[in-house]
């Protein structure tokens, strides 16, 4: 049986409590449904001494907004919540299909937007037993000095493993980050880093308080694709989030990001421009989608051949398009295997 190593466990009132607690307390970690977090502690992939609870923090739960004046979604509130919430249709629906596809419902009746969104990087050489990963030699993302995926290279090359965070880069979102120092907001796509292991600009005492999308100007849509071997279950091994804002049936702006092919959410908004001020179809988004998985580079660190999943991405992309842009799908090329969402 794995056990989680001798801790103490701190349980603030408010986020400023929180900061000055992590501050106070190097070696800390902020703990909110702990659904990656523990199994990772029990793991022996953290060394921590303290766990700062932010469970307490009801005002960090809430989602309010619309289409008209933007959507802010509390850190706290549950991937459940999230996934379920009536406001989370129409412009924002690829925020709830994202966290809706998270793991099995236990996970998501637990499970934060907050702590998805800084789910640790994730690699096949490094999410295992301590015995395990002490029989190949560790590796530079915990205990060992070269990456296993890549022995030559002098970084660490774990996967970003969010459903939520490529969503948040594509629909332009903030996230408001509370510490010592004050309150800041960076854009979703400058909270992380392509860095397996440092792999966030969030600063140790920093708490996420809130995710904001900004309204939507005009008639958007959005969709959310992920592939992985067990529909029900498994972390993404590719996820493609789109947003289309609509001019009279002429897309006005179209925006995008990949998960799960790098160490950070990969934006592929600039790949997606041959849409801008167009009306698309078939031909067009097939178009697309061709060329809009350059940037994908997925290693042979996470589940399923990479040279399969590298070939997975167009195919995603140019099914969370066509649905974005309300087309049916592919006759022909929907199997149950990678159909889900």
């Amino acid at each position: 049986m794995l056990r989680l190593p001798r801790l103490r466990y701190l349980r603030p009132r408010s986020i400023g409590e929180a900061s000055e607690m992590a501050a106070s307390n190097p070696g800390s970690a902020f703990i909110a449904g702990g659904t990656d977090l523990v199994p990772n502690l029990k793991r022996r992939q953290f060394d921590l001494s303290v766990l700062i609870s932010l469970n307490r923090l009801a005002d960090t739960r809430a989602i309010d907004g619309d289409a008209e004046r933007g959507l802010t979604v509390g850190a706290g509130a549950t991937l459940d919540e999230v996934g379920r919430h009536p406001a989370l249709t129409g412009p924002y629906r690829a925020l709830a299909q994202a966290c809706a596809s998270v793991s099995t419902p236990q996970v998501r009746f637990m499970g934060t937007l907050g702590g998805n969104l800084l789910v640790d990087p994730r690699c096949n050489y490094y999410n295992q037993t301590y015995s395990w990963r002490k029989a190949v030699g560790f590796c530079i993302k915990k205990d060992g000095d070269i990456c296993l995926v890549a022995r030559s290279s002098p970084r660490c090359w774990a996967v970003s493993s969010s459903d939520s965070a490529p969503v948040a880069v594509a629909l332009n979102g903030l996230v408001t980050l509370q510490g010592v120092n004050g309150t800041r907001q960076l854009a979703a796509a400058e909270l992380y880093k392509d860095d397996g292991i440092d792999y966030t600009n969030k600063r140790p005492d920093e708490v996420i308080s809130s995710l904001h999308v900004p309204a939507a100007d005009g008639r958007t849509t959005s969709a959310y694709w992920k592939l992985r071997r067990r529909p029900s279950f498994d972390f993404p091994i590719l996820g493609v989030a789109v947003a289309l804002s609509w001019d009279d049936g002429v897309v006005r702006l179209a925006r995008g990001a990949l998960g799960a092919v790098g160490s950070h959410p990969v934006d592929i908004t600039a790949y997606l421009t041959p849409l801008n001020g167009r009306r698309p179809n078939d031909d067009l988004i097939a178009e697309v989608a061709n060329a809009a998985d350059k940037p994908a580079r997925p290693l042979d660190n996470t589940d399923l051949s990479h040279y399969w999943r590298k070939r997975m991405t167009k195919v995603y992309i140019e099914r969370a398009l066509r649905e974005a842009a309300g087309f049916e799908p592919l006759a022909g090329r929907l199997s149950a295997q990678v159909a889900v969402r």
